[in-house]
């Protein structure tokens, strides 16, 4: 049974916040990550990530303890809550015999033979949610929803979904993740945004990864940036390749394309190719 702290409070945060999250076992996107907040002078105390540390890439054990050492707020994903369960898959909830369970079956157990005591008992104290103050704003910071860690929640899901988990969290600002694209949504003086992922591009026909910068506003509550970068993709793919992981995730790291769409929403999968462009 997963006994974790279930809500950690890291109150007031103030100047840049820096969100991001599904890093999927990416060092080489972290590591470009970690020199973009260094850039920006955004101090680890402002960065939140939104779990799924490990997944599809090829280097699990370096990518968690860059985590660890950087000193970031970070939360479980489902994959550190199963990691760190000692489960026999991801719990991603993928339909069965699905091409996305099919290739779990292959990046989980590899994860799972390289990661170090270590790692896995810094998991295990990683919360499954992080409240904070912002802008006048009460946050929350949940991988999938409030209701379940795994639950997919994209821009074309219901406004009426989205504001149950701001009713039941009691908050504002929701930073989520787990659903693999970047999107925001700003309705009933509410804020949903996904900051996207760093580890796997979104989908758009390009190698960039995208994250999120907050900021104070003046006219509005708060100013949100959606950002992307380029970073040693190529390095990334060819560890894939050289420890016998899915050729088609090593492959999407250079295409920018996701071998299928089956985790999406219809108006989702529609944009697969598309160039992503925020106002």
């Amino acid at each position: 049974m997963d006994e974790r702290e279930s809500i950690k409070d890291i109150g007031q945060l103030q100047g840049k916040v820096l969100c991001f999250g599904g890093v999927y076992s990416n060092y080489q996107a972290l590591q470009k990550l970690k020199q973009i907040a260094s850039d920006e002078n955004i101090p680890a105390t402002n960065i939140i990530c939104t779990g799924d540390i490990v997944a599809y890439c090829a280097q699990p054990e370096e990518t968690v303890q860059a985590i660890k050492d950087w000193g970031i707020h970070c939360i479980a994903g489902n994959v550190e809550i199963q990691l760190s369960n000692d489960a026999e898959d991801c719990g991603c909830d993928f339909r069965n015999g699905s091409r996305c369970d099919n290739f779990s079956k292959e990046w989980y157990p590899f994860s799972k033979s390289k990661l170090s005591p270590d790692s896995i008992e810094w998991m295990k104290g990683l919360p499954e949610f992080i409240r904070f103050a912002y802008a006048g704003l009460h946050g929350i910071a949940v991988h999938g929803s409030f209701k379940e860690t795994a639950e997919y929640i994209f821009q074309s899901s219901s406004w009426e979904q989205k504001l149950s988990n701001f009713k039941n969290s009691n908050t504002d600002l929701i930073i989520a993740g787990h659903c693999g694209l970047p999107f925001s949504q700003h309705k009933e003086n509410k804020y949903w945004l996904n900051p996207g992922v760093i580890g796997m591009p979104a989908n758009d026909a390009t190698s960039k990864v995208w994250y999120m910068i907050l900021e104070e506003g003046a006219d509005v509550k708060i100013n949100f940036t959606h950002c992307n970068f380029e970073y040693d993709y190529s390095t990334a793919a060819a560890l894939m390749l050289k420890n016998n992981l899915p050729t088609t995730y090593a492959r999407t790291l250079k295409t920018g394309i996701w071998d299928n769409t089956e985790i999406l929403p219809e108006p989702e999968a529609a944009l697969q190719g598309k160039s992503i462009v925020f106002d």
